[in-house]
């Protein structure tokens, strides 16, 4: 296994940077790396420059408009994403949905869902999460029952991500609540948002914001040819999902970003002394976080390398999820306690663009509390980390 580019590799990285360096616009930039609220037109605009160039759903094979590249060239492309300040690609069509589709569905899903993707004219919710199943997703108690031509679903999501923007969600529902085992009754439905008995209620989380949401579903109707692949086996087309995200939740690029920022935090000189690397319990603390990362990037490239000779990723993404939210976790909790007080102030209007108040303290020192707090949620969403080691011990220790 080679981990260094080759040539071709490396213009591809220089391609990426300059079409980067030239079209995301300075505006969006600023506001990810202020950390600021992002709305779902600046979401867009990105997207739409993406499809200009034909890298919105770059992952996907060139037969159904994706850019074809190897598993190589799509790792570089996202990682120099990150270092340029992009806006994350909104994930559930493109990266969740679309690969779905084009494994397990039909050949009218592909044609009506996947133009509509790729030009960003549906934004996708995931409807996975219950109150009652997050972990434990296969005990979801969402049940669609058919009547006719259509399913009736009632039931309740929650923590559905940018639900609020969505227009269409792709749902897990149980179709078979007498199956011998509880995956065995689940199905993959496809739901217009704008379906009388839809409800979306806001959930606040600890960082003040409006990121994610609860959804009731009470007697909507479904028709059954937004049933995707075969009733009963969704269970097999939500895994396949769930290997793609929990891969991103991983977050290598995310990481090695976070650590320059707290190096740099680290080498300023503090108003009691020297900078924080002079002390060696903080550069201890730094240089054991730094390690876990280059050991997980290390193993991200093998997965990587792995991919592009053919092998879909397997329990490999259970350990990527749980060591990349953890060192996500690690570094953010790092860059907080590095500026002391200065990380407790929390106004959430300086998050809006436009707030002109002079921050407190260093002016990166501000977004911190709010960074760290969301990122709590990491070890927890896509699988709680504590179900993604029992995946592995059965998957990979077989017990």
């Amino acid at each position: 296994m080679d981990l260094n580019y080759t040539d071709a590799e490396k213009n591809f990285r220089d391609e990426v940077r300059n079409w980067l360096r030239e079209n995301l616009p300075e505006s969006l930039s600023n506001k990810v790396r202020k950390h600021l609220r992002l709305t779902k037109e600046d979401y867009n605009q990105w997207h739409h420059l993406l499809i200009q160039k034909g890298w919105l759903c770059w992952h996907w094979p060139v037969e159904h408009g994706g850019a074809g590249w190897s598993p190589v060239e799509k790792h570089i492309f996202e990682e120099e994403m990150i270092a340029a300040g992009a806006p994350r690609i909104v994930p559930f069509g493109p990266n969740m949905l679309g690969p779905v589709l084009i494994k397990f569905g039909s050949k009218e899903h592909q044609q009506k869902y996947l133009p509509r993707i790729l030009m960003a004219e549906d934004w996708w919710a995931q409807g996975y999460s219950e109150p009652g199943a997050g972990s434990d997703l296969a005990s979801l108690k969402t049940t669609a029952v058919r009547d006719g031509d259509h399913y009736v679903v009632n039931g309740q999501k929650t923590w559905t991500t940018l639900g609020h923007h969505a227009n269409m969600m792709f749902l897990l529902v149980r179709t078979n609540p007498d199956a011998r085992k509880p995956q065995e009754g689940i199905s993959f439905l496809l739901v217009d948002m704008s379906s009388p008995g839809i409800e979306v209620r806001p959930i606040v989380t600890l960082d003040g914001e409006h990121e994610v949401n609860e959804v009731w579903l009470t007697d909507v109707r479904v028709p059954v040819e937004n049933l995707v692949g075969n009733e009963n086996e969704g269970w097999t087309y939500a895994k396949y999902l769930l290997t793609y995200e929990r891969t991103g939740i991983a977050g290598v690029g995310y990481s090695k970003q976070m650590l320059a920022h707290l190096k740099a935090i680290a080498k300023r000189e503090q108003k009691n002394g020297g900078p924080l690397l002079d002390d060696p319990r903080f550069a201890g603390q730094l240089a054991e976080v730094e390690i876990d990362l280059m050991a997980m990037d290390m193993f991200n490239l093998r997965v990587v390398s792995a991919a592009g000779a053919g092998q879909a990723p397997g329990p490999e993404s259970s350990l990527l999820k749980i060591k990349g939210t953890m060192v996500r976790q690690a570094i953010s909790d790092l860059m907080r306690k590095a500026v002391g007080p200065y990380a407790s102030p929390f106004i959430p209007e300086a998050f809006d663009d436009g707030y002109n108040e002079a921050p407190v303290g260093p002016e990166d020192a501000m977004p911190l509390a709010k960074q760290y707090f969301n990122l709590r949620k990491l070890s927890i969403y896509g699988g709680s980390n504590e179900i993604q080691k029992n995946i592995v011990s059965k998957a990979m220790l077989g017990l």
